[in-house]
């Protein structure tokens, strides 16, 4: 391979890393005090912390963490140190801030999670959870596209280079035959990286064909007409996939256990509700999600009904999957073959697991070192 195509594949790797830490001054945005659903911080303090920050985004792919805060599930379990939380649009700037300290514990997706690991020697985070699995989905304009046979000369919209959809369509192509440029994301189809925000917009204006994203995106497009062409989860062994991960920065984890064991207890806590009460869940995720700290306003029924369903809420972290969409990064052009072994801790998670009666969950094979 030439030292050109080397230069072009590590870009593909770091350029997601340097284009969410330029594009998320501060780390995304602080939430407001009522985060934690008026909770007061009460008690002793976790492991004598006076604050804890955790991250996620504003997806219904992060559910745990959204209906965890609006409940205050997470700042009863810490007791009196404070819960504080910063939101993220892409899971690079998510990564920095974890590395800089700013954030301690988050939810993020696979391929930031494999990245921030390799590109740190395997020194810089942890995952210690799952969170949740599905919620992706290939939608189209049906006037354009009538089915998967159409994409050739198409132009589909992911998130951002990198990141786990992109892997994910990119994989997807491939494995169909088509040629595409991993860093450019030209070829017989053009895969235009578009923030979610915007992804609605280009869709009814016409400048993207259709778009691989992640709920509620993708059931905003169904809203405006679009059609789903592909469920991701027809792709993975019993529709199952690791879309959410929970991760922590090694250095808080060593210092800090307690902390990151109340934070799992209250994610476990949380999961359990949102299977039991699927009606409130959706609700309270909707409620947070029209924060001003988050979208400013809820989702209408026929996006967040849809995109809650679509999403499966586990405390397994489908750890098998995340090996294979690192083996897809490598696929598509965008990682050279990771090291993997040690970026599960799940010691943490299933001692709460086991302490509630539940199966301790697998790392398969890719636990610490």
């Amino acid at each position: 391979m030439s030292a050109v195509r080397h230069r072009l594949l590590a870009a593909a790797v770091t350029v997601p890393l340097l284009v969410g830490a330029l594009g998320a001054c501060g780390y995304g945005s602080e939430a407001k005090k009522d985060t934690a659903a008026g909770v007061a911080p009460k008690g002793p303090r976790t492991d004598g912390l006076d604050h804890l920050t955790i991250g996620f985004f504003g997806n219904t792919t992060h559910a745990t963490p959204l209906i965890g805060l609006q409940s205050g599930r997470f700042q009863k379990e810490l007791g009196g140190t404070k819960v504080k939380s910063s939101v993220f649009n892409a899971g690079p700037a998510e990564i920095e801030a974890l590395n800089s300290g700013a954030v301690d514990i988050g939810w993020i997706g696979p391929s930031p999670a494999i990245n921030g690991y390799v590109k740190s020697h395997g020194k810089s985070l942890k995952i210690i959870s799952g969170s949740a699995s599905g919620g992706v989905s290939l939608v189209v304009n049906p006037k354009k596209i009538k089915s998967l046979d159409d994409l050739k000369g198409k132009t589909i919209a992911t998130p951002q280079l990198g990141n786990t959809q992109d892997v994910a369509l990119l994989n997807y192509l491939s494995g169909k035959g088509y040629k595409v440029d991993p860093t450019t994301g030209k070829g017989d189809v053009t895969v235009q990286r578009t923030d979610n925000k915007v992804t609605p917009t280009a869709f009814q204006q016409g400048s993207i064909d259709g778009a691989w994203v992640p709920e509620p995106t993708a059931s905003k497009l169904v809203a405006e007409g679009g059609k789903t062409l592909l469920d991701e989860k027809k792709l993975w062994k019993d529709g199952k996939f690791v879309i959410t991960n929970m991760i922590v920065s090694q250095k808080f984890l060593k210092q800090h256990p307690k902390a990151v064991e109340a934070v799992l207890r209250a994610s476990v806590e949380t999961n359990d509700w949102i299977r039991s009460h699927p009606a409130q869940a959706k609700k309270d995720l909707n409620d947070k999600l029209a924060s001003p700290d988050i979208a400013g306003k809820a989702l209408p029924g026929n996006v967040i009904d849809p995109a809650f369903r679509n999403v499966q809420i586990t405390d397994d972290p489908l750890a098998a999957t995340l090996r294979q969409e690192a083996d897809h990064a490598v696929g598509a052009g965008l990682l050279k073959k990771p090291d993997l072994k040690g970026i599960y801790d799940l010691t943490l998670l299933n001692k709460v697991l086991t302490s509630q009666g539940k199966k301790p969950v697998d790392d398969a094979g890719l636990g610490s070192k």
